[in-house]
């Protein structure tokens, strides 16, 4: 949701963190790509301003955060927290491709004795087909989760 074209504009970083922007980068046409691997956290994190659905607030914020050192680099700024998002998983995979996904970070959640997962957004208790292009439904949307045990998570 940061890609300066695909992602929710004005709160993106100056690049495409897509695999266009990669192939651009590097100058190697789609075609030579075997693979596209999507690298995802088990929860998702986002810096700064903008809609962010699956936020999560408080203790358990900050537990997590401690947890899984999510502070930027050089900065040391809080990243804000949220549950896995697969809407927005989705949509990434639509601009991207991914043949595989590399599920990272499972360990920050393995303490927790149930963990969420956004599988659906509503607004008026409609069901979004996909991430809205409008930052104001997006703001507005309610996530649909599902619940698992926390112990999943565990090795």
């Amino acid at each position: 949701m940061l890609d300066l074209d695909f992602g929710t504009y004005p709160f993106v970083t100056s690049s495409n963190p897509s695999i266009g922007g990669v192939c651009a980068g590097i100058g190697l046409a789609p075609a030579k790509f075997q693979c596209i691997i999507g690298v995802v956290k088990a929860y998702t994190t986002r810096v700064g301003s903008g809609p962010y659905p699956t936020e999560v607030f408080g203790d358990l914020a900050d537990d997590l955060r401690a947890e899984g050192y999510e502070y930027g680099t050089t900065t040391g700024r809080p990243r804000r927290i949220g549950w896995l998002d697969i809407v927005a998983l989705n949509y990434a995979n639509q601009i991207n491709g991914f043949t595989h996904i590399n599920l990272t970070k499972l360990d920050v959640l393995s303490k927790l004795p149930e963990i969420k997962i956004g599988v659906g957004y509503k607004v008026d208790g409609t069901l979004l087909p996909s991430v809205p292009a409008s930052l104001d439904v997006l703001e507005a949307a309610e996530v649909e989760y599902i619940t698992l045990p926390g112990e999943l998570c565990s090795a």
